[in-house]
């Protein structure tokens, strides 16, 4: 990854990069690897963040079909 600096603002790339690292979800990937997780939990997890993400799709497709 990889950010530009522009006009030495470093605080202005740091913050891009913040923002990268945070789509990529790598702070999230991170905390979650703090301490182990059965696998069986793993599982559950992963399934109902699955469930929410076509939860989510689905209500934001009904939306723009709706306000079309």
């Amino acid at each position: 990854m990889q950010v530009m600096v522009r006009d030495n603002n470093v605080d202005q790339a740091l913050r891009a990069l913040k923002k990268k690292l945070q789509r990529e979800g790598v702070f999230r990937e991170m905390k979650l690897k703090q301490h182990f997780e059965k696998p069986s939990i793993r599982k559950a997890r992963e399934k109902a963040e699955a469930v929410r993400r076509a939860r989510k799709l689905a209500r934001k497709k009904l939306q723009r079909e709706g306000m079309l």
